[in-house]
C-alpha cells in the first residue's frame, strides 16, 4: 500500500468540531517515498507559497536552501540527517533547509517573532506541497554543528528542520520499526488548546 492509498481527511472526519478547510485534516506527515527526484521548478513552486507568509513589519525572515537528490550538493545534505532518519530520507527526492534571521535586516534589531513567522512559511510549504501530491516532513532529527557547516548557514541565523520532499512510496519499503507509525496522527480536542477569556485553566 502506498501512502497515497491513506485518506487522512476521512481518518480524521469529526462532526462535533468546527467546519474547517479539508486541506487541514488532510495534511499529515508521511515518511514513505519512492525515491524520485524532485525537480528545482518544484521546489521553487513550494517555496513560492512560502514567500507569501505573513510576518511581523513584513520583515520575512525565513530563509531556504533546498538540493534535489541528483545535486552534487545532495550528499552533504544527507550526512547531516541523524542516522535514524536517514533510513527513509534516503528516499526522499530533495531537502529544504529552514533558517531565519535573528535580526530586522534593517535597523538590526532583534527580531522577537522571527520564528512564529518561519513556521508560518514552513506550514505553506506543507500545504503546497500536499496540494501537488507530495510528502513533505519537516525534521528536527538533524546534526545541528554540521547541518550549519554543510548547509553554510551565515552567523546570525537560527538553523530550525530539514524538510523532506518526495513522492509517495510503499508503505511497506519503510522500516519496520517506521511501518506502524505510517498513519496520520491525531490531535488533542479544541478545549484542550483553546478556551475563551484568558490561559487560567491551562497547566504549565
Amino acid at each position: 500500500m502506498t501512502i497515497k492509498d491513506i485518506d487522512a481527511g476521512a481518518i480524521r472526519a469529526d462532526a462535533s468540531a468546527p467546519a474547517i478547510h479539508p486541506q487541514f485534516r488532510s495534511r499529515w506527515s508521511a515518511r514513505a517515498m519512492n525515491g524520485d527526484t524532485v525537480s528545482h521548478e518544484t521546489l521553487e513552486t513550494l517555496l513560492e507559497a512560502a514567500r507569501w507568509a505573513p510576518s511581523c513589519f513584513n520583515a520575512q525572515p525565513w530563509r531556504f536552501a533546498y538540493v534535489s537528490n541528483t545535486d552534487e550538493e545532495w550528499s552533504d545534505a544527507f550526512a547531516t540527517v541523524m542516522e535514524g532518519n536517514q533510513r527513509w530520507v534516503a528516499k526522499a527526492g530533495a531537502l529544504i533547509a529552514v533558517a531565519s534571521r535573528r535580526t530586522y535586516e534593517e535597523s538590526l534589531a532583534p527580531s522577537p517573532t522571527h520564528t512564529l513567522d518561519t513556521g508560518a512559511a514552513w506550514m505553506s510549504i506543507a500545504l503546497q506541497a500536499q496540494t501537488m501530491g507530495l510528502v513533505a516532513h519537516a525534521m528536527l532529527g538533524f546534526h545541528p554543528q554540521l547541518a550549519r557547516t554543510n548547509w553554510h548557514v551565515p552567523l546570525g541565523f537560527d538553523l530550525h528542520t530539514i524538510v523532506a520532499v518526495g513522492y509517495p512510496g510503499e508503505i511497506d519499503d519503510l522500516h519496520e520499526r517506521l511501518r506502524d507509525r505510517e498513519t496520520p496522527s491525531d490531535r488533542k480536542p479544541l478545549a484542550a488548546i483553546a478556551q475563551p477569556g484568558g490561559f487560567d485553566s491551562f497547566e504549565a
